[in-house]
């Protein structure tokens, strides 16, 4: 008799202490996303940016979590940028930083390298955190430039023609 009293007495303060859980109300935090149409339109500034230059690249765009919001490969971009760009991103939006300066972050005596325990991660210049005042939003991710540079400097194109209407 005793071994069920104490198992109800268990059973009666575990569930007193998830109704009390959930009865909690939900967190009331909210954060800015970008709009489709303007992960769109930076995506393809920075595709014509630098095919004007006479680089084929692909884009990507995700959101804060680094999750995939629009991946465009554009005319004659090889498959394998179009992963890079997305892996670009999805570092920028994790890190909150560009991906250029992880890699200077990283490079320097005893600098942690978080791609070690993170194989989505990469060093690769080209990713840029998309930030509305110091809100990271999510990211944009460029690749297949010869050179990271150009895919940082095809991003920041992108970046910029939207830059006027984020907030």
């Amino acid at each position: 008799m005793r071994r069920v009293s104490a198992l109800t007495a268990a059973s009666v303060v575990v569930f007193t202490g998830l109704n009390a859980w959930a009865a909690d109300p939900l967190p009331t935090e909210t954060h800015k996303i970008l709009p489709l149409a303007l992960a769109m339109e930076a995506a393809q500034t920075a595709i014509a940016t630098c095919k004007g230059q006479g680089y084929n690249v692909s884009a990507a765009v995700v959101d804060l979590a680094g999750s995939t919001q629009l991946s465009a490969r554009g005319d004659g971009a090889s498959n394998d940028s179009r992963e890079l760009a997305r892996r670009k991103a999805y570092t920028a939006a994790n890190r909150k930083i560009t991906t250029g300066e992880l890699a200077k972050r990283v490079s320097q005596p005893g600098g942690f390298n978080p791609t070690i325990y993170n194989t989505e991660l990469v060093l690769a210049q080209g990713g840029i955190p998309i930030k509305v005042g110091e809100e990271t939003i999510g990211a944009i991710g460029v690749s297949g430039a010869p050179g990271g540079d150009k895919d940082e400097a095809c991003a920041s194109s992108g970046l910029a023609k939207i830059s006027d209407r984020l907030n």
